[in-house]
């Protein structure tokens, strides 16, 4: 952990690193960058290979789909609590998103001219789920259940094989509930790239949604334009925004929260407009930290990435926070309404006390699919819209057109493109 007081000499130096942190590394762009030129070239050879090397499991491209009857099974085996929480958490999010959907609309500015917009939802996309150091059943839930909302016709998901446990069965009754209509057993940069340009086996999709480690990310922004994608999310974070009031024991957990991720990249800064707050989570994180299981992952964030940040007061607070431009902002401060419009930049806002950060990766409803590594100052987190595509709607009468044609032709002329003059200009 390192603190940063408000009075240290290099306060403006060590702020500023953190505000220009990298999400994706050389390393990660270089070997993401081999394996998606050898999938785009060996296909389901390639796959093959790279889950026998990256996931120690050997499949034949026959075996990349979980059948039907491997998802009923496995469903079978998850508790009906499990499914419960599940089927809570898919209902929330299809509340959520169902008011947000873009509907087509159209106006009249001028006499004969009508424009609009209209939106059909894409034919096709591909959710990543990573699997990894942990099943993440949630984001089946915060990537399938909007795009089945949004009413795409193929939803296929991606998720590492798990070796010889398999794919967790919670993820995939996740998968069923939410209303994937494929699952194949491809992880990491490799299964990217699949969905990105297809194979034989795997079909190509039209966009591709879902977080990942440094290696995703990575590939992600390298296939950008080949295939639509919803954001580029590096490694977790989160940016716990305290006043003199809070609750130690609270802010250490949230801090937690993130630490247990399991790159050891993960980020958590707390910012606080009091000295005492800031040591007394200090040792709250400490001794919560001892008692969690996944330790190498929490000490790995613990000597690396927790930033606990002295303000002068809650604007210089607010500031910081929104040129840090976290994935998640919790404001544990008194009237954190008040405060929230303030903040400028921020993948999601977490509001009070009682709204910790863990009830947006799981239950409340927004999507846990935000930018990360300070991109929240560009990209938004994962919308209903983002799985549409928008087309404008232009109509223009006979006497509107003569009416602007003159604007026209000196347009087209200021640019030297005549026959774009002529196009409009020929008709009479």
């Amino acid at each position: 952990m390192q603190f940063i007081y408000r009075n240290d000499s290099d306060f403006d130096k060590k702020i500023q690193a953190l505000f220009s942190r990298a999400a994706i590394g050389a390393d990660a762009d270089k070997a993401a960058s081999e394996i998606i030129d050898a999938v785009k070239e060996r296909g389901d050879d390639a796959l093959c290979e790279y889950a026998a090397k990256f996931d120690r499991t050997e499949l034949t491209p026959a075996q990349f789909r979980v059948t039907d009857a491997e998802i009923e099974a496995a469903c079978a085996k998850v508790p009906q609590e499990d499914k419960a929480a599940i089927d809570m958490a898919v209902a929330h999010i299809q509340d959520f998103y169902s008011h947000t959907l873009p509907k087509g609309w159209t106006y009249s500015p001028r006499p004969g001219v009508v424009l609009g917009e209209q939106f059909h939802p894409l034919d096709i996309v591909g959710c990543y789920i990573p699997g990894g150091t942990a099943p993440l059943v949630s984001t089946v839930c915060h990537t399938v259940a909007i795009a089945k909302t949004a009413g795409v016709k193929e939803i296929i998901v991606c998720t590492p094989p798990g070796g010889e446990r398999g794919i967790h069965p919670a993820l995939l009754y996740a998968c069923k509930a939410a209303g994937a209509t494929d699952v194949y057993r491809l992880g990491g940069v490799y299964g990217i790239a699949a969905m990105a340009y297809g194979t034989a086996t795997i079909p190509r999709v039209e966009k591709i949604c879902g977080p990942g480690n440094a290696y995703v990310a990575a590939a992600k922004r390298r296939l950008y334009g080949t295939v639509a994608l919803d954001l580029v999310a590096g490694p977790s974070e989160v940016l716990v925004l305290a006043d003199g009031g809070a609750n130690p024991e609270y802010v250490a957990a949230d801090v937690l929260s993130q630490a247990e991720h399991g790159s050891g990249r993960e980020q958590a800064v707390m910012v606080s407009t009091d000295r005492g707050v800031l040591e007394a989570v200090a040792k709250e994180i400490e001794r919560q930290a001892a008692l969690l299981k996944r330790q190498e992952c929490v000490q790995k964030v613990l000597e690396n990435g927790v930033f606990l940040i002295e303000a002068a007061n809650l604007d210089d607070a607010a500031k910081i926070a929104s040129l840090y431009a976290p994935e998640h902002l919790e404001l544990l401060v008194e009237n954190a309404q008040e405060l929230a419009p303030k903040i400028t930049a921020a993948g999601a806002i977490f509001m009070g006390a009682y709204t910790p950060e863990p009830v947006g990766d799981y239950i409340a409803g927004p999507s846990h699919v935000l930018p990360t590594g300070g991109t929240a100052r560009f990209f938004n987190g994962l919308t209903g819209d983002a799985f549409f595509r928008r087309t404008s709607l232009i109509s223009y009468n006979r006497d509107a057109l003569l009416a602007e044609q003159p604007a026209i032709a000196r347009l087209t002329a200021a640019e030297g493109l005549d026959a774009h003059g002529a196009s409009a200009a020929i008709r009479k």
